[in-house]
C-alpha cells in the first residue's frame, strides 16, 4: 500500500528534497526513513507504517503497488469517446468492414468481443475473482500473476502496446486503488461475492504475451537507444542557446531508459526534465508547447504505451517547475 493524494487518485506529494531535479528513489532517505515520497516506490506492508500514515492523515486515500504485490489488474474504461478505426480496437486481429460495429462504445464491448473470439466469458463477468466498480463507470478486474512472469502496464489506446481500446493493464510499474477507497469523484466498490483475486486465466495470459506485455526475455545487456528517441534528442537540442542544450541534456537521459525494461529511473528523470522544461518555458527561454512536445515524444519511445503516466510526470513536473523560473545568464 502506498497513500494517495486526498480525493485524488494520484500518488501524495513527495517532500521538496525528493521533487528536486536529478534526485530518485534509489538510495532515497526519504524511504528508508518511513515516509511516502516517490509514490508507489513507498509501497509497504508494515502495518506500524501504515497505521503512522493513515493515523495521521485519515483522508489520504490508498493505492496498490501492482508489482510488487503480484497483481495484473484489467483496467475497462467505459469513456464517451468516438471509436478508432478497426485495427485498433483489437491490436493484431484484424476486423473486416463486413462486421457491424453499431453499438460498439468502450472497454467492455472491446473485452466481450475479444473473449468471445477467443471462446470464454469476459473478465468483466469473472465471478470468481475481484471486481471494483469505479467512480467514472468503469470496471478493475483483479487477479494474480503465479507463473512469475513481470506483466507489464500498457493503456487502451497505445499505438506500442495495447490489450484492447479502453482497456488497461495495471502491472509492474503502475499501481491501482484500492476497494473501497473514496475520491471526488465516488467511491471503488467491489462487487459481487469475490474479495481475493483469482489466478490469472490462462488465455488473459496468452493474450497479453500476443500484445507484448512482457519484457524482452535476456535483457541482461542493454538495448540500444531507438533511433526514434536519439533523433528527439537532437531536435530538442538542435539549438545553440542554453535553454535547448539543457533541456536536451536531461532529455538524453530519459531516452536512455529505452536500454533497459526497467528499473533505470524513468519517473524520476522525465520528473527531472519536466521540472527543468516547466522553469525555462516561466524565464521565457522555450514556448510550453514545444517543451512539452519534446517531453513526450521522448517518453513514448523510452517507455511505450504509458500514456496516462507519462502525461501525469510531465504536467507534475511542468507545473512545479514553472514556479521556479530557469534563468541562465544573459541571453545574446
Amino acid at each position: 500500500m502506498h497513500p494517495l493524494a486526498p480525493g485524488r487518485k494520484t500518488p501524495a506529494a513527495s517532500c521538496d528534497a525528493c521533487r528536486q531535479p536529478g534526485h530518485t528513489h534509489s538510495n532515497c532517505a526519504c524511504l528508508a526513513a518511513g515516509r511516502w515520497c516517490h509514490g508507489f516506490h513507498a509501497a509497504t506492508l508494515d502495518h506500524s507504517r501504515i497505521n503512522q500514515w493513515w493515523g495521521t492523515n485519515p483522508r489520504l486515500a490508498v493505492g496498490v503497488a501492482c508489482g510488487p504485490a503480484g497483481l495484473v489488474v484489467i483496467d475497462i474504461d467505459a469513456h464517451p469517446q468516438t471509436p478508432p478505426v478497426r485495427d485498433r480496437l483489437l491490436p493484431g486481429i484484424p476486423i473486416s468492414d463486413h462486421v457491424d460495429l453499431t453499438g460498439l462504445a468502450n472497454g467492455f464491448h472491446t473485452l466481450a468481443v475479444l473473449a468471445a473470439l477467443r471462446g470464454v466469458s469476459s473478465p468483466a463477468a469473472d465471478e470468481s475473482t475481484l471486481r471494483v466498480r469505479t467512480p467514472s463507470g468503469g470496471l478493475h478486474v483483479w487477479y494474480r500473476a503465479t507463473d512469475g512472469r513481470r506483466w507489464q502496464c500498457s493503456t487502451g489506446s497505445s499505438r506500442s502496446r495495447a490489450l484492447a481500446w479502453q482497456v488497461d493493464v495495471r502491472a509492474h510499474g503502475g499501481y491501482i486503488i484500492a476497494p473501497g477507497t473514496t475520491i471526488s469523484a465516488g467511491t471503488y466498490t467491489p462487487l459481487g461475492a469475490a474479495r481475493q483475486p483469482a489466478p490469472l486465466p490462462r488465455w488473459l495470459a496468452q493474450e497479453l504475451e500476443r500484445t507484448g506485455h512482457l519484457p524482452a526475455p535476456d535483457i541482461s545487456a542493454p538495448r540500444p537507444v531507438p533511433a526514434r528517441a536519439r533523433q528527439a534528442v537532437i531536435a530538442a537540442g538542435g539549438g545553440r542557446d542554453r535553454a535547448t542544450r539543457t533541456l536536451a541534456s536531461l532529455l538524453a537521459e530519459v531516452a536512455g531508459c529505452a536500454a533497459t525494461a526497467e528499473g533505470a529511473g524513468f519517473s524520476e528523470k522525465l520528473n527531472r526534465a519536466a521540472y527543468t522544461a516547466g522553469g525555462l518555458v516561466a524565464a521565457g527561454h522555450l514556448s510550453h508547447d514545444a517543451a512539452e512536445r519534446a517531453l513526450q515524444e521522448i517518453a513514448e519511445v523510452a517507455r511505450p504505451g504509458q500514456e496516462r503516466r507519462v502525461a501525469q510526470i510531465i504536467r507534475s513536473g511542468m507545473s512545479a517547475g514553472s514556479r521556479h523560473p530557469l534563468e541562465l545568464g544573459r541571453r545574446r
